[in-house]
């Protein structure tokens, strides 16, 4: 707010900030146990530790990046943490540096032609996510937890998806319970099977818990097989999801192709088409009922 003083000094307005869409809804927000509160100090020393013996390692990776593929070793991207806030996140470059110039913000796919050969070797293993580690000491991120988003997507699934907010109320993660269990997002119905199991986790999180699914990240690096581990660390998680409405596919992107990556538009796209199909379904419904005096019931 601006305005002047009997001195006719003027004042410099004040500077204000609207609070992005996406920020987590203080009106019965999911709750997280007692867990969290000191969580963070055990994820601090831990990635301490780790950084240790990994700082070499990612030194390594940085130099064979930069050797064999134009652009820097470290790739540094805007993600949604906790509440909300904004951190830069850390990954040893797999891609391209130029990967996004011509599309903007999207979804890796299978077989991403933008990955370099060196990428792959480090994706395979998920060596990539090593600098993490210092996301994790600076306190933007947990070993364990949802994955944190893209703010371009978090604004988009916030819209398309009920509850999307909740996985915002602890910090994100290296690794998780949905990551051990689901592939890599393509489109909503992948992040809506996802948000299952970080609601999972974030009622449910305990040192038991977070000391499987480390184990078992430890070992899927290793490559043992994802169904062997899940089985005995007792981690396996069979996820449904509402059917989709008849004349909606659910694979692709939502602009027509279940091949070119999914943009925060195209997600937008298909959210708008569901929503239009669901309620020409329903429609459908009522007007059917009505003709046979059958009541309908409220969505």
């Amino acid at each position: 707010m601006s305005g002047t003083n009997s001195s006719t000094i003027a004042r410099k307005p004040r500077r204000t900030v609207a609070a992005p869409s996406w920020r987590v809804p203080t009106a019965d927000p999911l709750r997280p146990p007692a867990y969290f509160r000191w969580k963070v100090i055990l994820d601090r020393t831990l990635a301490a530790l780790l950084l240790a013996p990994g700082l070499p390692m990612i030194v390594l990776m940085v130099l064979l990046v930069r050797l064999t593929s134009r652009g820097p070793g470290i790739f540094r991207q805007i993600r949604v943490g906790q509440r909300g806030r904004k951190f830069k996140m850390y990954k040893i470059r797999t891609m391209r540096h130029d990967a996004e110039s011509a599309s903007g913000p999207v979804w890796t796919q299978a077989r991403d032609p933008r990955v370099t050969l060196v990428g792959r070797v480090l994706r395979k293993f998920h060596l990539d996510e090593f600098p993490q580690l210092l996301n994790v000491l600076k306190g933007e991120m947990s070993l364990i937890g949802p994955r944190p988003e893209r703010p371009e997507f978090v604004h988009v699934l916030a819209e398309a998806i009920p509850g999307y907010l909740n996985r915002l109320v602890v910090p994100p993660g290296v690794t998780g319970l949905a990551q051990l269990n689901l592939p890599p997002d393509t489109d909503l119905d992948s992040v809506r099977r996802k948000l299952v199991l970080d609601c999972e986790y974030i009622r449910r999180a305990g040192p038991w818990l977070d000391i499987r699914l480390s184990s078992g990240t430890l070992l899927r690096m290793f490559k043992v097989p994802e169904r062997w581990l899940l089985l005995v660390f007792g981690l396996r998680r069979e996820v449904t999801i509402p059917a989709i409405p008849e004349g909606v596919s659910s694979g692709g992107n939502g602009n027509g192709s279940d091949h070119a990556p999914a943009t925060p538009t195209s997600v937008l796209i298909q959210a708008a088409a569901k929503s239009t199909d669901d309620n020409g379904h329903h429609g459908h419904q009522r007007k059917d009922a009505h003709a046979r005096h059958v009541p309908v019931k409220p969505r």
